[in-house]
Protein backbone atom coordinates (compact mmCIF):
# COMPACT_ATOMS: atom_id res chain seq x y z
CA UNK A 1 0.00 0.00 0.00
CA UNK A 2 2.67 2.33 0.73
CA UNK A 3 4.39 1.95 -2.42
CA UNK A 4 0.94 2.35 -4.30
CA UNK A 5 0.59 5.83 -2.14
CA UNK A 6 4.25 6.88 -2.98
CA UNK A 7 3.68 6.07 -6.81
CA UNK A 8 0.60 8.27 -6.85
CA UNK A 9 -2.60 5.83 -6.85
CA UNK A 10 -5.34 8.19 -5.52
CA UNK A 11 -8.03 5.10 -5.50
CA UNK A 12 -7.97 1.82 -4.21
CA UNK A 13 -10.47 -1.18 -3.69
CA UNK A 14 -10.66 -3.87 -1.37
CA UNK A 15 -12.73 -6.71 -1.55
CA UNK A 16 -12.91 -7.82 1.96
CA UNK A 17 -14.54 -5.63 4.92
CA UNK A 18 -12.32 -6.67 7.54
CA UNK A 19 -9.20 -5.85 5.16
CA UNK A 20 -10.75 -2.59 4.02
CA UNK A 21 -10.79 -1.78 8.11
CA UNK A 22 -7.30 -2.67 8.59
CA UNK A 23 -5.86 -0.71 5.28
CA UNK A 24 -8.27 2.51 5.91
CA UNK A 25 -6.63 2.22 9.71
CA UNK A 26 -3.56 1.87 8.52
CA UNK A 27 -3.40 4.25 5.32
CA UNK A 28 -6.27 6.20 5.82
CA UNK A 29 -6.55 9.62 3.77
CA UNK A 30 -3.80 8.56 1.92
CA UNK A 31 -6.04 6.88 -0.97
CA UNK A 32 -10.01 7.35 -2.12
CA UNK A 33 -11.78 3.61 -1.03
CA UNK A 34 -13.94 1.29 -3.14
CA UNK A 35 -15.43 -1.65 -1.83
CA UNK A 36 -15.11 -4.21 -4.47
CA UNK A 37 -15.97 -7.50 -2.76
CA UNK A 38 -19.13 -9.23 -1.91
CA UNK A 39 -21.15 -7.05 0.15
CA UNK A 40 -23.46 -8.10 2.91
CA UNK A 41 -25.75 -6.19 4.18
CA UNK A 42 -24.46 -6.50 7.64
CA UNK A 43 -21.00 -5.07 6.46
CA UNK A 44 -22.70 -1.65 4.72
CA UNK A 45 -22.66 0.21 7.21
CA UNK A 46 -18.45 0.10 8.00
CA UNK A 47 -18.25 0.46 3.33
CA UNK A 48 -20.47 3.48 4.23
CA UNK A 49 -18.24 4.93 6.95
CA UNK A 50 -14.90 4.33 4.96
CA UNK A 51 -15.50 4.56 0.99
CA UNK A 52 -16.73 7.00 -1.48
CA UNK A 53 -18.39 3.95 -3.90
CA UNK A 54 -19.34 0.32 -3.34
CA UNK A 55 -18.78 -1.82 -7.00
CA UNK A 56 -21.10 -4.77 -5.92
CA UNK A 57 -24.34 -3.89 -4.72
CA UNK A 58 -26.54 -7.38 -5.36
CA UNK A 59 -29.75 -7.20 -2.79
CA UNK A 60 -32.48 -4.78 -1.35
CA UNK A 61 -31.10 -6.12 2.30
CA UNK A 62 -27.58 -4.45 1.76
CA UNK A 63 -28.90 -1.80 -0.52
CA UNK A 64 -31.45 -1.08 2.42
CA UNK A 65 -28.05 -0.27 4.85
CA UNK A 66 -26.17 1.49 2.12
CA UNK A 67 -25.58 5.12 2.38
CA UNK A 68 -22.56 5.50 0.06
CA UNK A 69 -23.07 5.53 -4.19
CA UNK A 70 -22.61 2.15 -5.89
CA UNK A 71 -23.10 0.24 -8.38
CA UNK A 72 -24.74 -2.69 -9.43
CA UNK A 73 -23.38 -5.94 -10.07
CA UNK A 74 -24.93 -7.99 -12.37
CA UNK A 75 -24.51 -11.96 -13.18
CA UNK A 76 -24.55 -12.00 -16.70
CA UNK A 77 -22.86 -15.45 -17.10
CA UNK A 78 -25.45 -16.91 -14.54
CA UNK A 79 -22.98 -18.90 -13.13
CA UNK A 80 -24.27 -19.95 -9.59
CA UNK A 81 -20.54 -19.42 -7.61
CA UNK A 82 -20.83 -15.43 -9.01
CA UNK A 83 -22.67 -13.21 -6.94
CA UNK A 84 -24.86 -9.93 -8.37
CA UNK A 85 -28.83 -10.18 -10.11
CA UNK A 86 -30.09 -11.74 -13.09
CA UNK A 87 -30.53 -8.75 -15.81
CA UNK A 88 -34.29 -9.85 -15.35
CA UNK A 89 -33.65 -8.37 -11.65
CA UNK A 90 -31.62 -5.17 -12.78
CA UNK A 91 -35.03 -2.96 -12.81
CA UNK A 92 -36.04 -3.65 -9.09
CA UNK A 93 -32.78 -3.03 -7.66
CA UNK A 94 -32.34 0.42 -9.62
CA UNK A 95 -35.72 1.33 -8.26
CA UNK A 96 -34.88 0.42 -4.57
CA UNK A 97 -31.81 2.08 -4.75
CA UNK A 98 -31.72 5.92 -5.74
CA UNK A 99 -27.67 6.08 -5.53
CA UNK A 100 -26.95 3.67 -8.25
CA UNK A 101 -24.07 5.35 -10.70
CA UNK A 102 -23.68 2.05 -12.60
CA UNK A 103 -22.99 -1.64 -13.26
CA UNK A 104 -20.48 -4.26 -12.48
CA UNK A 105 -19.73 -7.78 -13.72
CA UNK A 106 -17.31 -10.35 -13.23
CA UNK A 107 -17.27 -12.35 -16.84
CA UNK A 108 -16.50 -16.21 -16.44
CA UNK A 109 -12.83 -17.06 -16.46
CA UNK A 110 -11.67 -17.61 -19.75
CA UNK A 111 -7.81 -18.24 -21.29
CA UNK A 112 -7.88 -15.19 -23.46
CA UNK A 113 -8.94 -11.02 -22.58
CA UNK A 114 -11.50 -11.67 -25.85
CA UNK A 115 -13.46 -14.32 -24.08
CA UNK A 116 -14.55 -11.62 -21.82
CA UNK A 117 -15.96 -8.79 -24.51
CA UNK A 118 -19.43 -10.59 -25.11
CA UNK A 119 -20.02 -9.82 -21.26
CA UNK A 120 -18.55 -6.52 -21.50
CA UNK A 121 -20.26 -5.50 -24.27
CA UNK A 122 -23.69 -6.83 -22.65
CA UNK A 123 -22.73 -5.01 -19.25
CA UNK A 124 -22.61 -1.78 -21.53
CA UNK A 125 -25.79 -1.69 -23.28
CA UNK A 126 -27.78 -2.41 -20.51
CA UNK A 127 -26.21 0.36 -18.90
CA UNK A 128 -27.09 2.35 -21.83
CA UNK A 129 -30.44 1.02 -21.34
CA UNK A 130 -30.93 2.22 -17.69
CA UNK A 131 -29.02 5.38 -18.71
CA UNK A 132 -26.18 4.60 -16.07
CA UNK A 133 -22.98 5.91 -16.58
CA UNK A 134 -20.11 4.18 -14.54
CA UNK A 135 -19.04 0.58 -15.93
CA UNK A 136 -16.75 -1.50 -13.14
CA UNK A 137 -15.31 -4.38 -15.57
CA UNK A 138 -11.89 -5.75 -16.46
CA UNK A 139 -9.24 -7.12 -14.12
CA UNK A 140 -5.63 -7.17 -14.89
CA UNK A 141 -6.30 -10.36 -17.78
CA UNK A 142 -8.73 -8.22 -19.34
CA UNK A 143 -8.64 -4.64 -18.64
CA UNK A 144 -7.49 -3.51 -22.35
CA UNK A 145 -10.73 -5.41 -23.49
CA UNK A 146 -12.80 -3.98 -20.61
CA UNK A 147 -11.49 -0.63 -21.79
CA UNK A 148 -12.26 -0.48 -25.04
CA UNK A 149 -16.00 -1.38 -24.27
CA UNK A 150 -15.93 1.28 -22.35
CA UNK A 151 -14.82 0.19 -18.78
CA UNK A 152 -14.95 3.85 -16.03
CA UNK A 153 -13.23 1.42 -13.71
CA UNK A 154 -10.99 -1.58 -14.00
CA UNK A 155 -10.03 -3.70 -10.96
CA UNK A 156 -6.23 -4.59 -11.54
CA UNK A 157 -4.10 -5.66 -9.14
CA UNK A 158 -1.49 -8.05 -10.58
CA UNK A 159 -0.59 -5.98 -13.54
CA UNK A 160 0.74 -3.41 -11.19
CA UNK A 161 3.52 -5.77 -9.58
CA UNK A 162 4.92 -7.51 -13.24
CA UNK A 163 7.78 -6.16 -14.44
Amino acid sequence: MAALAEAGVEVVGENRAQDLKAKHDAYGDAFRWHFIGHLQSRKAPLVSELCELCHSLASDSAARRLTIPALVEVNLSGEPTKSGVSPEELPALLETYAQVRGLMTMPPATGAPEGSRPYFRRLRELAEQHGLRDLSMGTSQDYQVAAEEGATHVRVGAVLWQR
